[in-house]
């Protein structure tokens, strides 16, 4: 613990604090919304922690809380197009992210099947087969099978 000017330790040791359950906090959403807390945020986190820097997050969050979960489309159709735009962009972690969460949120692998079909128009056969890959990945795992 760094001490405080004074010496006693009790500033940093309320900080630890404070920053500690906003980090809880952080963890929480990402677990409601995927299940799980990605690596990545793991690292932003502890980075951030590190750093003094668990302010900048916490901004960068409230903008995802936003967006993401009170965002006017809902939960569920939200991840079905964060699926598709991430497919669309090649970026397969995030979008397998979005896939268990679009699932989470109440999606089927059929939907999910119709968003990767969907990608090929816009970006072609390399979003359409990526799609297709992390939903027979998915499918492996997840009640309802591989379509």
């Amino acid at each position: 613990m760094t001490p405080a000017p004074d010496g006693t330790g009790q500033a940093a040791a309320a900080s630890t604090q404070v920053h500690g359950s906003s980090t809880d906090r952080i963890r929480a959403s990402y677990i409601e919304l995927a299940g799980s807390v990605p690596p990545s945020i793991e690292q932003r986190l502890t980075l951030a922690d590190r750093t003094g820097r668990t302010e900048a997050v916490e901004a960068i969050e409230a903008l995802r809380d936003v967006l993401i979960m009170k965002n006017p489309l809902g939960r569920k159709t939200g991840q079905l197009v964060h699926f598709g735009q991430l497919v669309a962009l090649g970026e397969a972690v995030p979008a397998r992210l979005h896939a268990r969460a679009a699932l989470q949120a109440g999606a089927t692998i059929e939907e999910l099947v119709g968003v990767a079909e969907l990608a090929l128009i816009t970006s072609g056969m390399p979003a359409y087969s990526l799609g297709i890959e992390i939903l027979a990945e998915l499918g492996s795992t997840h009640q309802g099978g591989v379509p």
